[in-house]
């Protein structure tokens, strides 16, 4: 970013912090008393210590989505969660047996915090950590109290898996602005649809080739997409049976390092370098699509770490010649690194190299096959 352009986002950040502080003064000038409420984000620990992330906010939760929801109640809550009412300032204190610990929401209402020295056994499951608000004047009530799901992995667990979201695992059309904006805005988790197979594959990941009960492989999401956007990918990774995972997202508002949200490999490559060093020595299977960078950020993952990365799997969305020759080529870079990297059509592509080479079971293939065709029809 220019000096300039730096200057005119720091100044534009200000600007936003003080409408936010005087549209709280207002609403108090006027007698308004909205609730406070605590929304958590999926997380992740180990070595006897947890990540405890999340946000403070005014606004109402939004309820649960329901298939055939009209398109202006979509609309509305699309708005409701891109304007969010962020709580800054507040005190939020995590509790996780007899561990306690304490922070301090930001001006985006954001906390992220270690509780330390707990015993998160057994490893492998989500753990469950008790958040409410602290401090002079902490609110009572449901609103202000939730509970915070950390995943801690398994010592026993074979490798982990990073995967994209937005047509990676969810069809977006994130090349297509017009359609994507469609989606965003009229539709809900009810109307998003995966890519057919992709919530069997992900499971047979997460299950490995093993028979019998095994210790799961964990699987982590990382994407562009805005926090704001949290309940409703939550909602679908739910309704369609995809294994739910920590997750990376965006903050996308403006910052003093950034006018506008659009440095994507930047923010996943620091969310891959995070997990790789906390997670010293696990392998791990990356999964993305051709459409944006993901291609070229896991490229630049396997030469920091070639030897922890079992494979690339990269979904062709793009259905471009230029584009699926520089990924081919970044491809025949990743196999002089020490790895591999497979563009597929579909998702049983991805299934028959991991099957191939041990990391899923064999039976697997037709779970996939059978969903495929069980997605696929439910879109005629």
């Amino acid at each position: 970013m220019n000096d300039w352009q730096q200057s005119l986002a720091g100044a534009i950040e200000r600007v936003e912090v003080r409408l936010d502080r005087l549209k709280r003064r207002l609403g108090t000038a006027l007698g308004e008393s909205p609730g406070i409420f605590i929304v958590p984000y999926r997380s992740y620990g180990g070595g006897g210590r947890l990540l405890v992330q999340g946000r403070v906010l005014s606004n109402t939760p939004i309820g649960k989505p329901v298939d055939g929801d009209k398109l202006w109640r979509n609309f509305f809550n699309t708005y409701r969660r891109l304007e969010s009412d962020e709580i800054a300032g507040a005190c939020i204190r995590a509790r996780f047996g007899e561990v306690t610990g304490d922070a301090v929401s930001d001006e985006e209402g954001f906390f992220s915090f270690w509780l330390q020295g707990v015993d998160a056994s057994p490893a492998g499951h989500w753990s469950h950590v008790n958040l409410r608000l602290c401090g002079p004047g902490a609110v009572n009530g449901d609103g202000a109290k939730a509970i915070a799901e950390v995943l801690v992995p398994s010592e026993q667990a074979r490798f982990g898996v990073i995967s994209d979201i937005d047509d990676t695992v969810m069809q977006s059309y994130a090349t297509e602005l017009i359609r994507m904006a469609k989606l965003t805005f009229l539709g809900n988790a009810h109307t998003r649809l995966p890519f057919p197979g992709v919530a069997a594959f992900y499971r047979a990941l997460q299950y490995g080739a093993g028979k019998g009960a095994t210790a799961p492989n964990p699987l982590f999401y990382v994407s562009s997409s805005p926090w704001n956007l949290y309940d409703l990918l939550v909602d679908f990774f739910d309704l369609r049976g995809i294994p739910a995972g920590p997750m990376f997202l965006r903050n996308w508002g403006i910052s003093r390092n950034e006018l506008l949200p659009t440095k994507h490999s930047g923010h996943k490559l620091e969310a891959i370098e995070t997990l790789f060093e906390f997670y010293a020595g696990m392998p791990f299977i990356l999964i993305g699509d051709s459409g944006q960078q993901d291609p070229e950020i896991y490229a630049e993952t396997v030469r920091r770490h070639s030897q922890r990365i079992m494979a690339v799997y990269i979904r062709d969305v793009s259905h471009d010649e230029r584009r699926d020759k520089a990924v081919q080529e970044l491809a025949k870079e990743v196999i002089r690194a020490g790895s591999t990297l497979i563009l597929a059509e579909d998702t049983l592509v991805m299934g028959r190299h991991a099957a191939e080479n041990g990391w899923i079971r064999q039976d697997a293939i037709e779970q996939i096959t059978r969903e495929i065709e069980e997605d696929l029809s439910r879109t005629k």
